[in-house]
């Protein structure tokens, strides 16, 4: 695997399941209950900072955020996602799912949920 910090990067494979991430810890502001810890690793980052691919990883708990632009699909776990005046997200293993920029959402995490993700900021 190549990190994010060397130029240029060639083309890798992570068995995203297996991935070693590092502790993100959350604004206190965000936890709505439980003790929910987020880990996750950049795997790419375009040089203007613009475009970020990664993996992350939540462990059970209700957290809010205000997302960006994002695609990403669930590897493990399950969650529901509540966007503020939309939808009601259901999200499982396999599940590719799109968050726009600016979207309030609440993460209720019911299993530790591992997901790959592409954001454009």
């Amino acid at each position: 695997m190549t990190p994010s910090d060397q130029a240029p990067v060639s083309s890798f494979a992570v068995h995203i399941p297996d991935a070693e991430l590092v502790p993100e810890p959350l604004a206190p502001e965000q936890i709505v209950s439980g003790a929910p810890e987020v880990t996750g690793k950049v795997l790419w980052e375009s040089a203007d900072g613009k475009q970020v691919r990664g993996i992350w990883q939540i462990t059970p708990g209700v957290v809010t955020d205000t997302e960006a632009d994002e695609l990403f699909v669930v590897v493990s776990g399950r969650a529901t996602v509540v966007v503020e005046g939309g939808a009601t997200l259901e999200i499982g293993p396999g599940d590719a799912c799109v968050l726009r920029e600016g979207d309030r959402t609440t993460w209720t995490v019911h299993e530790t949920l591992r997901k790959a993700y592409h954001v454009s900021v």
